[in-house]
């Protein structure tokens, strides 16, 4: 369903998230967390730096924070992100390519499988993903041209 690095991204988000915002995380950190590659890593949260779910920091206390609040951001946000292009799909029924505009009587039953796989991707939040993990936490954005996230948690260690 995920991209493997949507699922990277997705696990970066949520290690930041838990930190609540009390600093910026450095890359080898957060790779830490999230067991992914260093390097790999790096570029994927530049990606989502470029996208306004992080910001960055340079210099000794630098790294990365939430640019948004984790209950504003769907799982599919992410996702969609880092989606892998894909060829146009051939006919289920034919050789040739499916074409919504005449679609083949297994075209309109496929859509709503697809629509109904991705429908938990667009409901589910961040927040809601950090919610099951019994960590409270409070976040205070500050404006994007201003300091790092800055915030307060609970149950953090």
């Amino acid at each position: 369903m995920l991209t493997q690095t949507a699922d990277h991204a997705l696990r970066a988000l949520l290690a930041i998230a838990r930190h609540g915002g009390e600093r910026p995380l450095r890359v080898d950190e957060v790779a830490e967390l999230t067991g992914a590659p260093r390097n790999y890593l790096g570029k994927t949260l530049g990606a989502l730096v470029k996208a306004g779910l992080l910001r960055s920091a340079r210099g000794p206390l630098g790294g990365f924070s939430l640019a948004v609040d984790p209950a504003t951001v769907t799982i599919a946000r992410v996702a969609d992100l880092f989606a892998e292009v894909r060829a146009p799909r051939r006919c289920l029924l034919g050789g040739g390519l499916c074409d919504p505009s005449r679609p083949c009587t297994a075209h309109g039953r496929w859509a709503s499988l697809a629509a109904a796989a991705r429908a938990p991707l667009d409901e589910t939040r961040l927040a809601d993903l950090l919610a099951g993990s019994g960590i409270t936490t409070t976040y205070t954005f500050a404006a994007p041209s201003a300091a790092p996230v800055a915030g307060t948690s609970a149950g953090l260690p």
